[in-house]
């Protein structure tokens, strides 16, 4: 099948290129209108959750009042307390425009300690912004935010709307700085690793194409669904990182065929049957592993995973395409503006070089390799177990920032959570005005009151048959203690006859987790069997795909673990220039998990497909090991250290999840570039020997009635090896 469409592709190269540029100039005329089209900030939350009911009951009973600005005001000399301070306050409030603000709560309205600090010199106000929906109150906020500003008075906006802001436009700069960063520096190692102009621009050209390809698929689904604005990230980092993947094989391989072939159409089927077939193989493993995104309910992750599957079927769409009608075009001048001489030789079938080498003296050692590298990385994994979970707030933007600003001053010099309470939300049989309801809303009030870690309980709401209650607290919103207040709070015996809904930040942190932890097992599963029915599907054994998943789930303990230690715990905050909070975000390990996952597997087949290649041919499963290895080493760490570099400008980010995302993934690449594929698998194969290969007699028939083979053929079985039979490791 790959064959035949290689020869396709050749006869109709020029077709397949014209009908690439019209989509590619309708991909850029049309889908970079995306990012008008993403919601900005939020879908962290879990639909459908206990906090969730309590905001929408709570909004329709007293209306949106949620702090959508939270403006900060110091004075070196005034207090809160002098005439002067409440005039110009008060005075650059009235000055907004009309109907931007829909109401302001100050410390001179709400006669409220909680709305003063740092010795009465420091206040804030409490803006509620006219907008039916976030981007209305951003674009509300935009309007009054130049004329916030009081004379004598140090002023910073934080609050939901500009921390929205902060990070969309933090988002928007870091794409822009990491292409420009990573562009020119990827062009030069590609130049290098390539050996010639023309082959080094393939992959790039490939890129382009499937970056743009995948903002029109987000597009599109913004038609029928929210997508977060952040899988614009993912899109940027795999559209180039696969691209890059699938370029280099297919070119790598495209080389090697020229050599071997009389023909441009021969070498180019030769390519696409066996470097395409694996490309196809990796894509559908990738996408599938990053659809396991989909199955949670926060948006956020979702549009992960809608960027994420869009991004790779447009790679692997563009690499079976775009870059074989190329390669037809460019033939023998794919090796054009050479800058070595090596580039036209035609490697000898069995080089022994350094990879051949390596491979050679790990399978001579082969316990002691995979005894220390296994401690190794448990060792390095061994801070995962200390993870501490928490949500995300302004303390994601650069220190400098201004909603970080206000973030750390309502932490540190306001009384605890004046911004972030607690709230019990009750909804009785009956008026609240009842006395009989009266009494039992008093009631409740003092039982929470009384709750150990609850500093004050407050009705700040009744209206109908709904009221609320606030509960102000010590701990920090994100804390595992504030978690535990939550649990506590719903634990408590409600009114009589009435239904208690238990919302605000913390809450909503809390059904997260407990939203994430009841899918995570499904999202496990479902990427589990996936990657074991193609693995089996691509190299007809039961015994690799279980190996691989093994493999990539030690990959992502050490990941993990390094994680905790440098942003949970803190160090290297001040080399990477980020607060650490004590705390990770949920859905980042979930995410990375996803395309770590996937991208692990993507090395896996490139290198097993070379592997199996060989052992077809030979029957010697010592060899076929060190013979892969001596063909693909070289580009997957070639691949390996590209990636890094393309991921390596996101690890630069001024905001703190996506700097940890950057990083972690580094880290995975090189774990698994390096001590897995190239010492770990190969310890661990020579190891099995022949039952690599092994499959029960049912499922062999089945690989060679369905199985993606090469060349479109089930392999040869080999002399002295029946089907089914497992011989002793070579």
């Amino acid at each position: 099948m790959f064959e035949a469409w290689g020869r396709f592709i050749y006869r109709r190269r020029r077709l397949v290129l014209v009908a690439a540029m019209i989509a590619v100039v309708g991909a850029a005329v049309w889908g970079t209108g995306v990012f008008g089209s993403l919601k900005s900030g939020g879908g962290f939350s879990a639909p459908g959750s206990q906090s969730q009911h309590a905001s929408d009951l709570a909004t329709r009973a007293f209306g949106r009042d949620t702090a959508d600005v939270v403006v900060l005001y110091r004075s070196a000399s005034l207090t809160v307390r002098d005439p002067a301070y409440r005039k110009a306050v008060t005075s650059a409030l009235a000055a907004l425009p009309h109907g931007t603000v829909l109401s302001a709560v100050t410390y001179w309205t709400a006669h409220s300690p909680q709305f003063a600090g740092a010795g009465g010199h420091e206040t804030y106000t409490v803006l509620r912004l006219a907008g039916s929906d976030d981007a209305a109150q951003v674009k509300t906020y935009q309007a009054i935010s130049g004329k916030l500003a009081v004379p004598g008075l140090t002023v910073h906006a934080g609050g939901q709307i500009p921390s929205e802001l902060a990070i969309n436009d933090q988002v928007k700069s870091d794409i822009g700085r990491a292409e420009g960063l990573s562009m020119p520096l990827l062009l030069i190692l590609m130049l290098v690793i390539f050996g010639s102009l023309a082959a080094a621009s393939l992959p790039l050209a490939i890129g382009a194409v499937a970056i743009l390809g995948s903002f029109t698929a987000l597009r599109l689904l913004t038609l029928v669904t929210d997508v977060s604005i952040y899988s614009v990230n993912i899109t940027t980092i795999l559209g180039l990182g696969l691209a890059i993947d699938y370029g280099l094989f297919m070119v790598a391989r495209f080389r090697d065929e020229l050599n071997h072939r009389p023909s441009t159409e021969e070498a180019l089927a030769a390519t696409v049957a066996t470097a395409g077939r694996t490309v196809a193989v990796s894509g559908v493993t990738v996408a599938l592993a990053l659809a396991s995104l989909m199955l949670f309910p926060e948006m956020f992750l979702r549009s992960m995973g809608y960027g994420g599957v869009a991004t790779v079927l447009v790679d692997m769409l563009a690499a079976l395409t775009v870059m074989p009608a190329l390669l037809a075009v460019l033939g023998p001048r794919v090796n054009a503006l050479r800058i070595r001489r090596s580039v036209r030789r035609a490697p000898a079938e069995e080089a022994r070089g350094a990879w051949y080498r390596i491979a050679g003296s790990v399978m001579r050692r082969p316990i002691a390799y995979i005894v220390v590298i296994v401690i190794a990385l448990l060792a390095l994994g061994s801070p995962f177990r200390s993870i501490t979970w928490g949500g995300t707030d302004a303390r994601a933007l650069p220190a400098s920032a201004a909603p970080h600003v206000v973030a750390d001053a309502l932490a540190h010099d306001f009384p605890a959570n004046s911004t972030t309470p607690i709230e019990a939300v009750i909804r009785f049989g009956g008026p609240v005005t009842a006395p009989p309801a009266r009494a039992a809303l008093a009631a409740y009030a003092t039982r929470l009151d009384h709750l150990p870690g609850i500093t004050a309980a407050q009705v700040t709401g009744a209206a109908g048959d709904v009221a609320r209650v606030d509960l102000r607290y010590r701990a920090n919103a994100m804390s595992a203690q504030a978690r535990d207040l939550v649990a506590q709070v719903r634990a408590v015996t409600p009114p009589a006859g009435a239904h208690v809904y238990v919302g605000g930040t913390t809450a909503e942190l809390v059904d997260e987790l407990g939203s994430l932890g009841a899918t995570l097992p499904w999202m496990a599963l479902a990427v589990a069997i996936t990657t074991f029915l193609l693995l089996f599907l691509a190299f007809g054994s039961v015994v690799l795909p279980v190996k691989a998943i093994v493999m990539n789930v030690l990959s992502l303990t050490a990941t993990f673990g390094a994680i905790v230690w440098i942003f949970q715990e803190g160090h290297l905050s001040g080399l990477l220039h980020f607060t650490a909070t004590g705390t990770i975000d949920p859905t980042m390990p979930i995410l990375m998990l996803a395309i770590i996952f996937g991208l692990s597997m993507d090395y896996e087949v490139f290198l097993l497909s070379r592997i199996r290649e060989r052992y077809d041919v030979t029957g010697d499963t010592r060899a076929a090991i060190a013979g892969g290895l001596q063909r693909t080493g070289g580009i997957i760490t070639s691949l390996a250290l590209l990636l890094v570099i393309v991921i390596g400008a996101f690890s630069a980010s001024g905001i703190t999840f996506i700097k940890l995302m950057g990083v972690g993934m580094i880290i995975a690449l090189v774990v698994d570039a390096t001590i897995i594929r190239v010492l770990l698998v190969p310890a661990t194969m020579r190891l099995l020997g022949r039952a690599n290969w092994w499959a029960p007699r049912p499922l062999r028939r089945l690989y060679a009635r369905y199985g993606i083979s090469e060349g479109g053929e089930p392999p040869a079985e080999h002399p002295g090896l029946a089907p089914g039979k497992v011989a002793e490791p070579v």
